[in-house]
């Protein structure tokens, strides 16, 4: 437990360190977020320095390397990799916005493109690997089934649909960051419960034991990200933050297991990209017409009077209370406390 302590407070220091710097190196370079005029009530935002995800990105890898070093940390190592290199598509989409002035980025197949080259590898190595060996965790029981050639197209599918999920969330300040840190703490606690059902002797115990320290490293470098994103925020995540959480929580889905606690733990996620996908779907097939006064779920909220506290709140209680009754079924299920 000391280690995933250490990688928590390593990487909240190194963010809280971090981000006046990259603030100030943002406001430099005029990274600076413009608002789409379609979201009017947000124009007062329209300037806030953005590319922050940079700062927690960068204390989330070093935390999570230095406290695994000279343990068993491929899976760990593999979700930190993975977390950089969306990362990265996240920085190239912001840069060319910015830089560029093209408010749209890569184009949509460049993204897809991208995406689809992280989330095969990711998956591919899942297959192979000896820990996981493209088997998943039933809920609750926390027993190993095997799901063959199967496992290659669900991880990839999994990890692309949560990746763009938590992207989507991305919408208000602090709600991508305090939903997915209620995620992550949740996945810690399950990951825990299965290492102690391991027991220290088995040899994969020390590889799930590097993926809490992964979690903890998460947490903390959103925690300390959210000293600077709540509300009214000083700076955005924008997409090189999103994205790279997206890639976080996507590979602690596939390389831990608990793909199938997934969407339950993560629930405002899926409601947020079903939203979406709803809004087009019915768009299209009434020629104009809406089910949402805004998508994604969250403006809907805003147009409906909500405060954007209030809705952040709201989607932060839900996955905690989700949450909290996964871990604990898990827990009665397997006998513990």
């Amino acid at each position: 437990m000391w280690r995933t302590l250490l990688s928590f407070l390593t990487a909240f220091l190194l963010t809280v360190v971090l981000m006046p710097l990259v603030i100030k190196l943002c406001k430099k370079l005029k990274a600076r977020q413009t608002i789409l005029h379609y979201v009017d009530n947000h124009q007062s935002k329209s300037g806030t320095p953005t590319m922050g995800g940079i700062g927690f990105i960068i204390a989330i890898a070093i935390a999570t390397v230095l406290a695994t070093l000279g343990e068993d940390n491929s899976l760990a190592i593999v979700a930190v990799l993975a977390t950089v290199a969306f990362a990265v598509v996240g920085f190239l989409d912001d840069f060319i916005k910015i830089f560029f002035k093209q408010n749209k980025g890569l184009a949509a197949w460049q993204k897809i493109v991208f995406q689809s080259a992280i989330a095969l590898v990711v998956s591919l190595f899942a297959f192979y690997n000896e820990v996981i060996a493209g088997e998943i965790l039933i809920p609750f029981a926390l027993t190993r089934t095997s799901l063959g050639w199967a496992a290659i197209p669900l991880f990839f599918i999994l990890f692309l649909a949560f990746t763009n999920a938590v992207n989507l969330t991305d919408g208000l300040d602090g709600l991508a960051s305090k939903v997915t840190l209620v995620y992550m703490l949740f996945n810690a606690g399950l990951i825990f419960v299965y290492a102690l059902v391991l027991g220290d002797p088995h040899p994969h115990h020390g590889e799930y034991i590097s993926l809490l320290v992964f979690c903890g490293a998460v947490i903390g470098g959103i925690l300390g990200f959210l000293c600077f994103n709540g509300f009214p925020a000083k700076i955005f995540m924008g997409d090189t933050g999103a994205l790279a959480l997206g890639g976080a929580v996507g590979a602690l889905a596939v390389v831990s297991g608990l793909s199938l606690y997934s969407p339950m733990i993560g629930i405002m996620y899926v409601l947020t990209c079903l939203s979406v996908i709803m809004q087009v779907l019915y768009f299209k097939a009434t020629k104009g017409k809406r089910i949402f006064l805004m998508s994604p779920l969250h403006h809907h909220f805003e147009r409906k009077g909500l405060h954007e506290n209030r809705i952040v709140t709201l989607y932060t209680a839900v996955t905690a209370a989700v949450g909290s009754l996964c871990l604990l079924i898990t827990l009665v299920v397997n006998g513990i406390g």
